[in-house]
């Protein structure tokens, strides 16, 4: 009996290190040149610019000049970074805090027959339409003290300036943030939630359990995969928020609501020190980064990833 042909004129078999699975052959490198060099030129490249100039003095004119730790050295003793720092877990925190029972809550609604479900989800979604600019500008002629709603409602909100106090602004901050990002979480959820195989709740009412029993031991453990994502894009988008700031309360009162985010502009594009603008983002970015590593080695996500691909 002759051996059988794998390829016709060839004679050459296929590699076995190039299948994934039966007749699934995996796609060759030449397929990640297009995103590994668009991640170069336009992720890497600026990071390790932006890291060199961070060693620099420089006013956005003429060459850079090296001064060596004096950026770093600087921002450790400046009481507004260590504010700003501390201010940004603190907006991050809150908006994680809010916006994962929102979103899950919204989600698995969204992802269930209820009557006029399509209308109200549609409702519901339509702060995502909207840039983060957009939606607050009309979040502070809303909450403005003089024309807006809290100055029409005096007994509740008293003088009406809510962003006029620390507590206050960071308070306004949070609402919007909340209001504007928990429908892409709940989004992100809605689809979690449809992914769930209906056979599980079928088990469970079959042995007594009632609504809030499924969702507290089938849901939520089902949506575990999709909170970690949540929570990191949270993360990331909390650590970096800028426009909400610079529109609603120009860090204000005083340095009050100055965010690591929005420093790094006031120090590169008010006070034209980019070297110092430089070395506050690239802190952004190391902790940005720490921190998402962090929620993924910790939630132990990335050995069940594993075990499953293993499958």
């Amino acid at each position: 009996m002759s051996a059988p042909s794998f390829a016709s004129g060839s004679g050459r078999r296929p590699r076995a290190g190039r299948r994934t699975g039966v007749g699934v052959a995996r796609p060759g490198l030449v397929w990640a040149v297009p995103a590994t060099v668009f991640f170069l030129l336009f992720a890497l490249l600026p990071l390790v610019l932006v890291a060199v100039l961070s060693f620099t003095s420089w006013d956005g004119v003429g060459a850079p000049r090296f001064n060596g730790l004096d950026n770093w050295t600087g921002l450790l003793h400046d009481p507004v970074m260590t504010r700003s720092v501390w201010l940004t877990l603190v907006l991050t925190a809150a908006g994680v805090l809010v916006q994962t029972p929102a979103g899950v809550l919204l989600g698995v609604w969204a992802a269930g027959p209820q009557r006029n479900r399509a209308v109200l989800s549609a409702v519901f979604f339509v702060p995502l339409l909207l840039s983060a600019t957009a939606v607050s500008v009309v979040w502070r002629a809303i909450l403005d003290p003089n024309f807006g709603v809290p100055s029409q409602l005096t007994p509740l909100f008293g003088d009406g300036n809510l962003m006029g106090s620390r507590s206050g602004a960071i308070a306004v901050l949070t609402f919007v943030g909340t209001w504007q990002w928990t429908p892409l979480h709940a989004l992100l959820y809605q689809g979690g939630a449809r992914a769930i195989p209906r056979v599980l709740y079928q088990a469970a009412a079959i042995d007594g359990a009632g609504k809030l029993r499924q969702f507290v031991h089938i849901t939520l453990p089902q949506l575990r995969n999709t909170m970690i994502t949540s929570v990191i894009l949270m993360l990331v988008g909390g650590l970096t928020t800028f426009d909400t700031v610079l529109i609603l309360t120009q860090g204000g009162p005083g340095t009050d609501t100055t965010n690591s985010a929005y420093y790094m502009y006031q120090q590169a594009f008010k006070s034209f020190d980019f070297g110092s603008g430089s070395a506050i983002a690239l802190v952004l970015v190391v902790v940005a980064t720490l921190i998402s590593l962090a929620v993924v080695r910790f939630s132990g996500y990335d050995k069940m990833r594993g075990t499953t691909e293993g499958l």
